[in-house]
């Protein structure tokens, strides 16, 4: 089990699951089990795409350099097994806009409390397509560290805008869900959103 505290941004390997390759953290959640202290994460994999892996069952490693991704001559045949290549794959099948639309599962993920998939949603809307938050987002949606080594700025602004269309749309289903039920904590979810994620929610939500 992994105790290391890992954050946005990191790059890690599973080392029972090689074959993944190396993924990119886009989310991190501290949760508790028997007591002790983990992490949820959520990793983009270069060979199996977007998943959730708990700290608690998972021995996660960062990776500084080629030199710390473990051995494993049957990766290639792995992944190609298990039908995942990461975006790249996605590329050559011709999924790149569903790749680069998906919203992530930290959003959508139905074991998550209604106030965390709002609050993961709201916090996509640090997004933009101006200067730094494009390249952020476009790191996030590819596991890229440079996105513009593959894809020019036009690309990725026509890229986010259909992404933006998704997450909006995405919100506008969780608000349906605050309008049964409105959670407790919906204050302080706000508080800590992003201020266009602020806006966007009260222009989308009136309460009753």
């Amino acid at each position: 089990m992994s105790s290391s505290e890992f954050k946005f941004g990191d790059r890690l390997v599973h080392e029972s699951k090689p074959e993944w390759g190396a993924g990119v953290v886009t989310a991190a959640q501290s949760i508790e089990e028997n007591g002790r202290a983990f992490q949820r994460l959520t990793l983009r994999f270069d060979r199996a795409g977007l998943k959730t892996i708990s700290t608690a069952h998972a021995r996660l490693k960062r990776v500084e350099s080629a030199a710390d991704m473990p051995d494993s001559a049957d990766a290639p045949a792995a992944a190609a097994a298990n039908g995942a290549s990461g975006w790249l794959g996605a590329l050559e099948s011709g999924n790149l806009n569903e790749v680069m639309s998906r919203l992530p599962e930290t959003t959508r993920d139905p074991f998550r409390t209604l106030s965390e998939r709002l609050k993961a949603t709201l916090g996509l809307y640090r997004f933009s397509t101006q200067g730094a938050a494009l390249l952020d987002w476009a790191a996030m949606q590819t596991g890229l560290a440079d996105p513009l080594t593959r894809f020019n700025r036009h690309e990725l602004e026509e890229f986010f805008k259909r992404f933006a269309f998704e997450r909006e749309a995405h919100l506008k289903q969780i608000i349906q869900e605050v309008r049964k039920s409105p959670p407790a904590d919906l204050q302080a979810v706000l508080s800590s959103a992003p201020p266009a994620g602020r806006d966007a929610l009260k222009k989308l939500y009136r309460p009753r």
